[in-house]
């Protein structure tokens, strides 16, 4: 097993077309299905791989993106298109990508985030449950993202400052999901 830390620029045409079959099968059933936009998230960042054999069965990305907490914008490291190859799961591959990912966020971000459902595996990583009510800076103004409400999750770093997880905290627009 190798981890490596690549940047989007650094990724090869077969890690590419790797990361996107990975991701696709990861994805598969149409409720969680991973789009082009989902894609098009986790890229212009970091991508933390798992590799074995030359083969890419663990992913995640951490993108920079600002993030607005009770009106305060804070530098954070968004986590996208976290997956790791069906057959094999539950093996730790996912963990190690992680770890390295929450280390990178921790020395370089003033917060981390993510959205997902899978609350219990990140938390045992350190991340907690966003418990404010959520919305999307946009340039018509702020709107409410109710349904998004209990899935964002927040890593503290060095830098972040005092924080009340029940405020409000906002992110801003792009194409797709906006969280």
């Amino acid at each position: 097993m190798l981890l490596r830390r690549l940047g989007t620029d650094q990724l090869s045409a077969s890690q590419i077309q790797g990361l996107r079959a990975l991701l696709w099968s990861a994805f598969g059933d149409e409720d969680d299905r991973f789009t082009e936009e989902d894609w098009q998230h986790a890229l212009g960042g970091q991508h933390f791989v798992v590799e074995i054999d030359g083969r890419i069965v663990s992913h995640a990305s951490v993108v920079e993106r600002v993030l607005h907490v009770d009106g305060q914008p804070l530098r954070t490291g968004y986590v996208e298109a976290v997956a790791t190859e069906p057959q094999q799961q539950r093996r730790g591959h996912g963990s190690t990508v992680m770890t390295a990912v929450n280390e990178h966020i921790r020395e370089g971000f003033e917060l981390g985030a993510l959205g997902t459902s899978s609350h219990g595996f990140y938390e045992r990583l350190g991340w907690q449950t966003w418990r404010g009510p959520t919305s999307v800076r946009t340039a018509a103004g702020e709107l409410a993202t109710p349904d998004e409400d209990g899935y964002i999750l927040v890593l503290r770093t060095p830098t972040t400052p005092a924080l009340d997880i029940e405020a409000p905290i906002s992110c801003d627009w792009r194409p797709g999901d906006v969280w």
